[in-house]
């Protein structure tokens, strides 16, 4: 057994000189297991990736259960925007020697010193360092360890503060005695299966395809060579062998370059994930059990691919003899696999849209990668049917579809994976286009927004320090104050602002206004101002503080919900003149800040100004909306981007498969060729008949990708409750890239096809 395992070996290299068709053969070969294997890696590191950002985030978990013995760290968070981003801000203060100290620092910060988490630290030394640093309240001195931060992507930073100013916040403050709880086990719910399923199956059926489609590269010239074995006496339990090790140099070989490839690539990663999303590189490291078993599975498909391929091929010692008709490849396992997967989608169809049924969901999942296993099996047997009907044509056309009905298995099999992956990318590109329609809207932009473009989140303790802050930054044209309103009787409570005109438009488009005015959102057209006595109330430390008793005025204004930004329906904004001598309970107010020129240069010049404030004085835009709605839309471009790019290149390597294929099945037909040549066939008659038995495959293919990914996406956008909506473009660009990559692998194998067409070919042979 181990001479004919090392004949097989030798054999793979050539036997001691390599030609230049043997290597590459093996080189085609090994980059297609290569690349798999480097696929494979990955995603076969996510458990673990998901296990160390899980350990992390319980080690940071702050305790505040009482210890004996301990003295408290006395914290408070914050959470300022920049732009798109939030930060996490903590202030700190020991309250003794033995408090803890957060993990990831080596000391606690000092007053006025700050030390940031890795991300924010890259952030510091970007474009938009200057606006980063205008939100912090201090120096930075140093960065955070990875154990305190739980991902990659963290905005965090801790601030040395004093306990007495953070105890000052009651309630809102901490008390840490220890950090670090037990982590929670990762379960994946219904709705996180229906997203991960078919993701996992458009990305894994494709490589398994291309693993076995590549391992049989060069098929026509290893049985020659077994056959040549077959002449000296070698039987046929040993051919076997010698094809099983033959196979095994391309895939251990690919097996080490992926491996290698995956380690040299895992720096970088993380940086190429969508969303925005970040990871640390040592979190991408696979199992021990999923190392075995990819170092099994992948060579383990390649050994079967190639001895499944001998099935019907009979290797005697004076050539190879192939079966005339092949058999005609069985249904019933392709449509049983198919049907359960339309029986799963089709059972979501007896629920209410919108629904968010679990069940639903688990059988979106089940039926979402059933049916994309499904149409993988079909399309060769579909493939098979329609070649076996064609009939008549042009030359080139008959001599396509005659190759095709003696084999068209090899060809199928290839674009398998690219149906499988068409499929998957018309699924989430209609998601993704449904979910930007739906996001499409905006409310209208109320005109005190423009006016005062800042906004300071502040205290009414700490107004009128904010306010002599404010009065020497150069650009300010003006401050205006909107306090948070809360009123109720008997069992009605209504929530509101009281600002002046100004600070009031920055919530809804009130119209014209002046002070004493009174509005009311009204959350439909029948819902009617409130009347009568309602108590001033508010919160102070979670306490309820009552005011005193104020009448509603009957000039109320009603203004429609649709005109609102930030204003809810059912609230009330009331201009300060409204109340006259009264004074409502405020425990929280804003500072709306006005000036000329950048939004952006106004806003650092404000958070510099109230920087020594840190928490007490929270900077941001006032239209805030229009960020979140730009990041939303940024992050799906990126996603889309990221999934067309994958798309193609998963087209590409199909292409190249092609290509390889095309040139092993003109190498094998080499002599009929030259003879059709030296029979007055012109050269173009048998290109185009390359061309043609190359896209029937591919356009079979894309069809059948098209009508599974749009049966994909109908039931689940139904349940989401989101318009069906499909990217023309996208749909287009992907069939016209299978159709550049069918014209480009003609054109590349038409040198080959005019050399095999010479005579003095036909003479050789």
């Amino acid at each position: 057994m181990m001479r004919d395992l090392l004949l097989g070996l030798r054999l793979a290299v050539g036997g001691g000189r390599m030609s230049g068709s043997a290597l590459l053969r093996l080189a085609m070969t090994a980059f297609g297991i290569a690349l798999a294997v480097a696929v494979l890696l990955p995603a076969a590191s996510v458990s673990h990736l998901v296990d160390a950002r899980a350990d992390r985030a319980a080690a940071i978990k702050q305790d505040t259960s009482p210890r004996e013995g301990i003295a408290p760290l006395a914290t408070y968070r914050w959470y300022p925007s920049v732009g798109e981003d939030f930060l996490q801000l903590t202030a700190v203060a020991a309250t003794g020697e033995n408090s803890p100290v957060p993990p990831g620092l080596s000391r606690l910060p000092a007053p006025g010193e700050v030390i940031v988490s890795p991300a924010l630290a890259e952030k510091l030394n970007s474009a938009e360092g200057a606006s980063l640093k205008a939100r912090l309240p201090g120096n930075v001195v140093g960065q955070i360890a990875e154990q305190g931060v739980s991902d990659a992507a963290d905005l965090t930073a801790y601030y040395g503060s004093t306990a007495a100013e953070i105890k000052a916040e009651g309630e809102s403050a901490s008390s840490v005695y220890s950090y670090g709880k037990p982590a929670e086990g990762f379960t994946l719910s219904a709705i996180m299966w229906m997203v991960v399923a078919p993701i996992a199956a458009v990305l894994l059926l494709p490589l398994l395809i291309f693993v076995t489609t590549a391992s049989r590269m060069g098929a026509a010239q290893r049985e020659r060579r077994l056959a040549a074995l077959r002449l000296i006496g070698v039987d046929a339990r040993q051919i076997k062998r010698v094809a099983a090790a033959e196979s095994l140099v391309g895939a251990v070989i690919g097996l080490v370059a992926g491996g290698a490839l995956f380690y040299a690539l895992r720096p970088f990663i993380g940086d190429w994930l969508p969303f925005g999303l970040r990871v640390f590189p040592d979190d991408f490291t696979p199992s021990w059990v999923a190392l075995l078993v990819i170092a099994l599975l992948v060579p383990g498909l390649a050994v079967g691919s190639a001895l499944f391929g001998l099935r019907r091929t009979i290797v005697e010692p004076l050539g190879v003899v192939r079966q005339g008709k092949p058999v005609r490849r069985r249904m019933w396992w392709r449509w049983t696999i198919t049907a359960i997967g339309v029986v799963f989608l089709l059972g979501t169809l007896v629920l209410s849209p919108g629904s968010g049924d679990q069940a639903a969901a688990l059988a979106l999942a089940v039926g979402s990668v059933f049916l994309l296993v499904g149409v993988a099996a079909l399309l060769p047997w579909l493939v098979e049917r329609i070649v076996e009907r064609l009939r008549g044509g042009p030359p080139s056309w008959q001599l396509a579809v005659r190759r095709l009905q003696l084999d068209s298995g090899t060809a199928s099999r290839v674009v398998s994976g690219l149906v499988v992956v068409l499929a998957g990318t018309i699924l989430i590109q209609g998601v993704l286009t449904s979910m930007t329609s739906r996001n499409s809207q905006r409310y209208e932009t109320p005109a005190g927004v423009a006016a005062a473009p800042v906004r300071v989140d502040t205290t009414s303790a700490h107004e009128a320090e904010v306010r002599q802050r404010l009065s020497g930054v150069p650009g300010v044209t003006g401050v205006h104050s909107s306090k948070s309103l809360q009123l109720s009787s008997g069992d009605r409570e209504i929530y509101g602002s009281v600002g002046d005109c100004v600070a009031l438009k920055t919530e809804a488009n009130i119209g014209d206004c002046a002070d004493g005015d009174i509005f009311y959102v009204a959350g439909s057209s029948a819902q009617a101002a409130p009347k009568g006595d309602y108590r001033l109330t508010g919160y102070r430390d979670g306490n309820k503080v009552e005011g005193p008793v104020w009448t509603v005025p009957g000039n109320v204004r009603v203004v429609p919900s649709g005109n609102t930004a930030k204003a809810a329906a059912s609230s009330l904004l009331v201009t300060p003149g409204a109340f006259g001598d009264l004074k409502p309970p405020v425990v929280r107010t804003e500072l709306f800040v006005a000036g000329p020129g950048s939004v952006d240069a106004l806003i650092d010049r404000v958070a510099t100004a109230v920087r020594p404030l840190a928490w007490k004085a929270e900077v941001g835009k006032t239209d805030f909306m229009s960020d979140y709605a730009g990041r939303d839309e940024r992050m799906l471009a990126s996603f889309r981007a990221v999934l067309l790019t994958a798309s193609l290149f998963v087209l590409a390597v199909a292409a190249m498969s092609l290509l390889m294929l095309s040139i092993e099945q003109i190498s094998e037909r080499r002599r009929p060729l030259a003879a059709l040549s030296a029979a007055g066939v012109p050269i173009g008659v048998l290109a185009r008949g390359s061309l043609w038995q190359t896209a029937v495959p591919v356009v079979v293919g894309v069809v059948l990708a098209v009508g599974a990914g749009l049966g994909l996406t109908a039931p689940i956008l139904r349940l989401a409750k989101m318009p069906m909506m499909v990217d023309g473009g996208v749909l287009a660009g992907l069939a016209g890239a299978a159709v550049a990559a069918v014209l480009l692998v003609t054109a590349l194998t038409l040198p080959l096809l005019r050399q095999v067409t010479r005579l003095d070919t036909l003479r050789s042979e």
